[in-house]
């Protein structure tokens, strides 16, 4: 397994359970990829960004559940705009801190004229579908949540205007006629008590595992190891950018220790003006501690999240799915297919962006593809 973040972690467990030997190599001095948390004196800091396992597989539920206790995290993050906050996703609660409105059917009417809005604009540019992501979201929320809570931050996660990027980049927004604060649709989430790093350490029991190991760098004498050999890593990077570099983007982290027991008063908050050059921050003892536990410790750690372009050494993060892109994909992805020896899985490996139960459930798959032959 090249890679020991959740991909190959995952598929050396169950590979393991059915009587295989493992080996898992990592470039990082660390096992457990973007899923990885440092310990800040008692704090699990989310090293590589914010992660909350949700999910409704029910098999993936068990497996995970089965290796670690997991606490009852809820992700309810929220949004500031022009210094007013709203509640995310969008619900009744984010309607009446936006409009003033107090049911369904008011929400609805606002929503539903500024949708009707965005359609005879539409027709009036000769358009019969949305051309750009712009278009597409006033087409599913309306003006007011698109200017407010969408725009600004999407153009600094991907660094273009919304008028620059597909409209497929957004299918749909949740939108909910309910006070629910509750991000997910999934029937079960939650955060393994105390960080990520006990769920890696339980995957990779009876594995060997080799960091600070570049595969790409001894890819032959790593291969004569294994009769099989699963890369989770870039897979333009593994055929040595042939046809070209696939576009990424990439996320910088900006962590501050302050000496207050609770500075925000939730794990996440989204920035969404334009103006503000990070996303979001992230309150990490929020993650694992509720209630009057977040007292506990008299300091808490904060992590601001600064999105740029990928360049060569640093971390890619999200696939730039645009046509372009797709087709150069594409191309890899006709390689990977040929091969015999080798399968690949995971965000990198599969140029998509992978939320975990996902992932997981990419690895049970392949284990269970790679068993019957």
């Amino acid at each position: 397994m090249v890679g020991a973040g959740l991909f190959g972690a995952t598929f050396a467990h169950l590979m393991t359970q059915r009587g295989k030997r493992c080996l898992v190599v990592d470039r990082r001095p660390h096992a457990g990829g973007n899923i990885y948390c440092q310990d800040h004196d008692g704090i699990a800091v989310h090293a590589y960004g914010a992660h909350i396992f949700h999910t409704s597989d029910a098999e993936v539920r068990r497996l995970a559940t089965s290796l670690v206790p997991f606490n009852r995290y809820t992700n309810s993050p929220v949004a500031i705009w022009q210094d007013r906050l709203y509640n995310l996703p969008f619900n009744m609660n984010t309607f009446a801190q936006m409009w003033g409105v107090r049911t369904p059917d008011e929400a609805r009417a606002v929503i539903d004229a500024q949708r009707a809005e965005a359609r005879r604009r539409l027709a009036d540019a000769g358009a019969t579908t949305p051309r750009n992501l712009e278009e597409q979201a006033l087409l599913l929320v309306g003006r007011d949540i698109y200017e407010r809570l969408i725009q600004g931050y999407t153009e600094k996660q991907w660094g273009r205007a919304c008028t620059d990027l597909p409209a497929f980049i957004i299918k749909r927004l949740p939108v909910r006629f309910v006070y629910d604060n509750n991000y997910f649709n999934d029937r079960w989430q939650g955060i393994p008590c105390g960080g990520y790093n006990g769920l890696t350490a339980a995957l990779l029991a009876g594995s060997d595992v080799r960091l600070n190991t570049d595969y790409l760098a001894d890819r032959e004498a790593l291969d004569a190891l294994a009769h099989h050999t699963v890369f989770t890593g870039q897979i333009d990077e593994f055929y040595g950018y042939c046809y070209g570099a696939l576009a990424y983007r990439t996320v910088r982290f900006e962590h501050e220790r302050r000496e207050v027991s609770n500075a925000q008063g939730c794990a996440v908050v989204n920035y969404t003006e334009r103006h503000i050059p990070y996303t979001r921050i992230i309150e990490h003892k929020h993650f694992d501690a509720f209630g009057d536990e977040v007292d506990r410790l008299p300091f808490t750690i904060l992590s601001r999240e600064y999105p740029s372009e990928w360049q060569p050494g640093t971390e890619p993060y999200y696939p730039v799915n645009d046509a372009a892109n797709s087709a150069l994909y594409a191309r890899y992805r006709a390689l990977a297919d040929a091969e015999e020896r080798t399968s690949f899985g995971g965000r990198l490996a599969e140029y998509r962006y992978y939320d975990m139960a996902p992932v997981m459930r990419r690895a049970i798959d392949l284990v269970n593809a790679l068993s019957t032959h």
